[in-house]
């Protein structure tokens, strides 16, 4: 099995970046542990600060990966075109954030991620990675 994991804007300042609300953990750490965890998934992984590169990488790993799992971080309340591009691709995508998005401002409320997704995740820390690997263990 082959998941992607595509991580959008501020995410690699992860574990400096607000840790009250994000942790105290890069991504990288995290990521290194996620692979231990599951030695038998092919992962890779893609960040970018730039949403026509997160589109690209969609649609470059959106036919051959059997999940994708996006946490588009700003651009989920703003990118029309990354929902579009959901849309154009075969593989299942699970959003996640890392904080609960519902319990933030106002405009956080809204995702063009979500109607396009196979499911959501939000709120349970960098632990919703995790969460989304299993629910495509579980398919």
């Amino acid at each position: 099995m082959k998941i992607s994991i595509i991580n959008g804007p501020n995410l690699n300042l992860l574990g400096t970046r607000e840790p009250g609300i994000y942790g105290n953990h890069s991504f990288v750490e995290y990521f290194e542990s996620l692979k231990k965890q599951y030695h038998s998934i092919e992962f890779d992984y893609f960040q970018s600060n730039i949403e026509g590169e997160l589109i690209d990488q969609l649609h470059a790993v959106g036919f051959s990966s059997d999940g994708i799992i996006l946490n588009a971080a700003a651009y989920t309340h703003t990118s029309v075109g990354i929902g579009d591009a959901i849309k154009t691709i075969d593989t299942g995508v699970i959003e996640v954030h890392i904080s609960n998005t519902f319990a933030r401002e106002d405009f956080r409320h809204t995702s063009y991620i979500t109607p396009n997704a196979k499911g959501l995740m939000v709120g349970f820390g960098l632990d919703v990675y995790r969460l989304a690997v299993e629910s495509f263990l579980a398919k």
